[in-house]
């Protein structure tokens, strides 16, 4: 896969810095603001947010917002103001409770995506939130005419967003721009094309394979491509959390870090705070960034947006991140996870069959 040559892409993983550049780049919009997201909250920083957008609305600009109705932690009235001036707000699936609802409850809307006037793309991994601030991040600032794939993508999720039956083959097909690859998941147990993704490049890994998610908790097919890849004398290093928001999945994670370390793949635990982070890098050369954590709730239950493929400047970048991350970083240890207390090891065994929930 050959790198698109016309596209400009930052990796920002300080979230004041991501921020900032978003404010930037909104005050500069001149013809539409389009978003979908996962969380924008009623504090400080949403508030913000919300205001700039009300004000390039009364501008003449096009504003749409989708925002999913779980993960939200605001309500219609929030934007009730947007909404006055003109600007499209929708809720994603919300949640009623009917003999089904457990099962629908699941399929989310986790998408970071926000696209300003065919020329600015952001996607990765980081909400509209004040905690965040405390977080390390991934995010994406590209510049390019890519914008125009991604504005209909968020056009078409805008289509569906109260829909639980569509074409999921055709919004799961694989966009090509330049040799790089905008990949969607929707909720599925058969179009799993960042699973796909994940999996071909382990496959084909010939030296190296680095990981960073805050959420680690792969199925077995990709635990299974994991150890094949070490056994084949592929370096294999993952970054997650020393404490994640969710502690329980932790917990969980922790029943399946042994079997890994067997085979030599090297965990590092992030100390200063949570490890939010989610990208996949392959022998220093390919790719995988966006909103996907690498577990059964993003690969199998949600909506997420991923961009793969080959770009010289973004894996200079990434190699840096990862750099920075193992810094603060202490590694597993496999004695010590032997000598875990048995109370750890019955709570890890009773979570299994609630794994795909996480």
């Amino acid at each position: 896969m050959d790198a698109a040559q016309d596209l400009q892409i930052r990796l920002i993983s300080d979230p004041l810095a991501y921020y900032t550049a978003m404010l930037n780049d909104i005050k500069k919009a001149s013809r539409y603001i389009y978003l979908e997201i996962y969380r924008f909250r009623n504090d400080p920083v949403g508030i913000r947010f919300r205001d700039y957008l009300i004000k390039k609305r009364l501008e003449g600009v096009k504003v749409r917002l989708l925002i999913d109705s779980w993960g939200a932690s605001s309500s219609a009235s929030f934007f009730q103001e947007l909404a006055d001036a003109g600007g499209e707000i929708r809720f994603f699936k919300r949640i009623k409770f009917n003999w089904d609802s457990f099962v629908k409850s699941h399929r989310r809307d986790h998408r970071k995506i926000l696209v300003i006037d065919d020329e600015i793309t952001y996607i990765g991994s980081a909400n509209i939130s004040g905690y965040s601030f405390n977080w390390r991040e991934s995010m994406f600032r590209i510049k390019g005419p890519i914008a125009i794939k991604f504005k209909k993508i968020v056009a078409e999720n805008f289509k569906i967003h109260n829909k639980y039956i569509y074409d999921k083959a055709s919004y799961t097909k694989n966009i090509i721009y330049n040799g790089l690859e905008i990949i969607r998941d929707v909720p599925s147990h058969v179009y799993q094309p960042v699973k796909d993704k994940f999996l071909e490049l382990i496959q084909q890994a010939e030296r190296e394979i680095i990981i960073e998610t805050p959420y680690f908790l792969p199925g077995s097919s990709l635990r299974k491509a994991l150890v094949e890849a070490a056994e084949r004398g592929v370096k294999i290093f993952i970054h997650i959390p020393k404490k994640s928001d969710v502690g329980a999945l932790d917990l969980l994670t922790s029943k399946y870090l042994g079997e890994l370390a067997e085979v030599g793949i090297k965990i590092f635990f992030y100390l200063p705070q949570n490890l939010h982070a989610k990208m996949f890098l392959s022998d220093r050369k390919y790719f995988i960034i966006g909103s996907s954590n690498f577990d059964y709730r993003s690969l199998r239950y949600q909506h997420e947006i991923c961009l793969a493929g080959h770009h010289k400047s973004l894996v200079r970048q990434i190699i840096n991140h990862f750099n920075e991350t193992r810094k603060e970083s202490e590694e597993f240890h496999y004695t010590n996870w032997l000598r875990r207390p048995a109370f750890q090891r019955f709570f890890e065994w009773l979570l299994v069959p609630f794994r795909h929930l996480f």
